[in-house]
């Protein structure tokens, strides 16, 4: 006799688990959440008094654009508490020999409550002009890739990102673009590596530098990796400022906050410190899932898993109920990319970059890097530095201002800046070398700063709080290694070959997938929970989505 019953069971209770329940309510289901940790939302989760008292700091996720998911819509997500701020300014880059680049929003949100979006000439100018300080050529480069966004790109990627994946052999809305002459894109290019989509698209060592670290930001894939079709065009519209930064107030927590709200309204329960144990399958079926403490939890219909493929099926199944083929599949699912030393830093002022003398803007730009003009460096030493030392002796470093924004995130007078620069897996280190690294890296973060801002000093630093993989790994059973992608994302981990074989419908009857670790991929805002809901919508004749 099960001591609680569902008709849907959620294991986990992550971004994307707290994003489909509230789906699964609304179509006349009872839904039980189950989280292992003391809290939900798994990567979208703040803290206060964070990294000092009187600051806000996100611990894992930062940048995010759920604004464009359709649950915001769907489930009224700003009347929840969900709000986004909109800069004019998005990507920036401050280069060690005092040039600089800065990126307008090619498609500002003119209606936040909507998160609606229009083309922006102005903007257009602007950043062409920006590019053009480097390379004519670039610049126009970028005018024809715009043309090409907006006419073919854009919309087949909004279409990949919330529909169910293809079957293999039926092209998908992006793999379409590749046999379209009207796209501008050949057929190789789905099998290029980061660094030579870098230098097909650009010729300036600017670009080609900052696309091969945006590559790095978008989907923790390195110069020599291929990222597959999905994460090109994720990373072109991050290097060209095509799409609005958006900064989510009260930090991404935010988000967690709006969807659990619009979740209990529609009568979900959720469940904290409730570790699964165990899936409870009955002639092939799955009926349940018993928890650490041997509750067992009946699933009259359905169980959803927010988790990846090894801590799924190796954990809660058992090897004992994969085919061969499986477990050559989770045997090859590796996650030695996206690592991070990342985290919210405190400050009594915000960096004066030397650039900001001939180019003012970059002093507010929601995602700055600094970084080496020395292309050579990026593309054959950057990564073996980091997996043989921890850190490369040349950041990349990637900083977020929010709180010129968002003035929750800090006290009067004070400033948050989120960080990110890339590590190695947490198997290459011990957890003693981490907490040394962990020093290292701050040391050397504010040391290599005060070359592009003099101002960075260690006396304008309040605190830290800045994670290593190892903290990661600790709190996140599916950020194996460390590595906030829950699986590395090359072409042969993307799209509809992410996770087991069957994706968001797995062999077992009526157990569901709805993981970053699923077609749809890392990020909070990505589809795989929404596209997960499609699928039981449609196996169980259920409503399907509103938008």
């Amino acid at each position: 006799m099960a001591d609680k019953s569902y008709d849907a069971v959620v294991i986990g209770g992550g971004h994307h688990g707290t994003t489909i329940a509230p789906y699964l309510a609304k179509a006349g289901l009872s839904v039980g959440v189950f989280e292992r940790l003391d809290h939900l939302g798994g990567g979208a989760v703040s803290y206060d008094d964070s990294p000092a008292p009187g600051f806000r700091g996100n611990f894992c996720a930062h940048f995010t654009r759920y604004y464009g998911h359709p649950a915001y819509k769907e489930f009224n997500l700003r009347d929840e508490g969900l709000e986004y701020v909109f800069p004019d300014t998005n990507e920036g880059a401050v280069f060690d020999d005092g040039t600089s680049y800065v990126a307008y929003a090619g498609y500002p949100v003119v209606d936040p409550k909507t998160g609606k979006t229009e083309y922006s000439e102005t903007n257009v100018k602007k950043t062409y002009d920006q590019i053009a300080r480097f390379s004519k050529a670039d610049a126009e480069a970028y005018l024809y890739w715009t043309e090409k966004y907006n006419d073919y790109i854009r919309p087949a990627f909004h279409e990949f990102r919330f529909a169910v994946p293809t079957p293999y052999g039926v092209p998908d809305a992006l793999e379409k673009l590749m046999t379209n002459p009207e796209t501008g894109f050949d057929p190789s290019m789905q099998f290029m590596t980061a660094k030579e989509w870098a230098h097909y698209i650009f010729e300036s060592p600017e670009l080609r530098i900052l696309t091969m670290r945006g590559f790095l930001t978008s989907s923790g894939i390195y110069p020599d990796d291929v990222p597959g079709i999905m994460y090109a065009f994720a990373t072109l519209h991050l290097v060209l400022g095509w799409e609005t930064a958006a900064i989510a107030k009260g930090g991404t927590q935010s988000i967690t906050d709006s969807l659990v709200s619009a979740g209990k309204k529609l009568g979900v329960e959720y469940f904290i410190n409730s570790e699964v144990d165990k899936l409870l399958i009955d002639s092939g079926k799955a009926k349940g899932i018993k928890l650490l403490d041997g509750t067992e939890i009946e699933a009259k219909q359905m169980v959803v898993s927010d988790n990846a493929t090894p801590q799924l099926f190796l954990r809660m199944i058992g090897e004992e109920h994969l085919s061969t083929q499986m477990k050559r599949k989770v045997d090859s699912y590796f996650f030695d990319r996206a690592q991070l030393f990342w985290g919210p830093i405190g400050v009594h002022e915000l960096p004066q970059y030397t650039a900001a003398r001939d180019n003012p803007d970059i002093n507010c730009t929601p995602r700055t890097y600094y970084l080496p003009k020395d292309l050579g460096y990026t593309e054959d030493k950057y990564m073996h530095e980091i997996f043989l030392l921890g850190m490369p002796s040349k950041f990349h470093l990637l900083s977020a201002p929010d709180s010129i924004w968002d003035p929750t995130r800090a006290p009067e007078g004070k400033h948050s800046i989120h960080v990110e620069e890339f590590t190695a897996p947490a198997r290459l280190f011990s957890r003693k070398e981490w907490r040394q690294l962990h020093d290292e890296f701050v040391d050397d973060m504010m040391e290599q700063w005060q070359k592009y801002a003099p101002n960075m000093t260690k006396d304008n630093l309040i605190g830290e709080r800045v994670a290593t993989p190892i903290d990661i790994q600790d709190t996140h059973l599916d950020m194996r290694e460390g590595g906030w992608s829950e699986g590395n994302c090359g072409g042969s981990q993307s799209g509809r070959f992410r996770g087991l074989p069957g994706g968001l419908k797995t062999f077992i009857d009526g157990l569901y997938m709805c993981s970053s670790g699923v077609a749809g991929g890392p990020a909070i805002g990505r589809g795989s929970s929404y596209n997960c809901y499609q699928v039981i919508a449609k196996d169980y004749g259920l409503r399907m989505p509103e938008y």
